[in-house]
């Protein structure tokens, strides 16, 4: 949404852009900047948190800006993958591990969350358009240690929060072809007493 200052490229997203308005000028912009270069990982971290159940008074706009948040992105990564992967690389999304079973309280986030589990698995089938041997993959955390969440959350228990740098060093390995999953492989991130774990679901 803004420009990050330490990175070696930015691609900027209108948020007021309908999905295929996004979709055809962030490739437009990716194109420009790999100049037919191809990746070696697409990751997709994007997304958020918004609550409310079907009589909340928010329910429909809540839901509308989970399903933007989580799904418009992620369809959008999958098409970056799709034309700028390398043969071998990577795509990660972010689902949620709350999103495996029901969330009346957060309907919309659940729905969001539970579309992106879908997504990864159609994705890593055969015939979803992906380089060959790609590996299709999401994360299902439980909270991110983010300064966010800290923020919003002063008097959490953090023993519980997944820290990113775990998160990082999955998404650095799996670039260097080391210990990679199967695909299509939803993965909960289970962090207790501050050890983290992956649980394939």
């Amino acid at each position: 949404m803004k420009p990050n200052e330490q990175a070696d490229a930015n691609v900027i997203v209108k948020s007021e852009n309908n999905w295929q308005e996004q979709e055809v000028d962030i490739l437009k912009q990716i194109s420009n900047i790999l100049n037919e270069d191809k990746l070696d990982g697409v990751i997709c971290v994007a997304g958020g948190w918004a609550g409310g159940n079907a009589a909340h008074k928010d329910f429909i706009k809540n839901s509308d800006l989970m399903w933007k948040q989580s799904v418009w992105s992620s369809a959008i990564a999958a098409t970056i993958a799709a034309h700028h992967l390398k043969e071998g690389g990577f795509l990660s999304l972010t689902g949620a591990k709350a999103a495996l079973a029901e969330t009346p309280g957060m309907i919309g986030y659940g729905m969001a969350k539970a579309a992106v589990h879908q997504l990864t698995k159609s994705l890593a089938a055969k015939g979803s358009g992906l380089p060959k041997n790609s590996l299709v993959s999401a994360i299902l955390p439980v909270t991110l240690d983010t300064p966010m969440n800290r923020k919003w959350m002063p008097n959490a228990d953090t023993s519980s929060w997944t820290p990113l740098e775990f998160v990082a060093d999955l998404f650095w390995k799996w670039s260097q072809n080391q210990d990679r999953p199967a695909t299509g492989s939803l993965l909960q991130l289970i962090t207790k007493d501050n050890k983290t774990e992956l649980i394939t679901v």
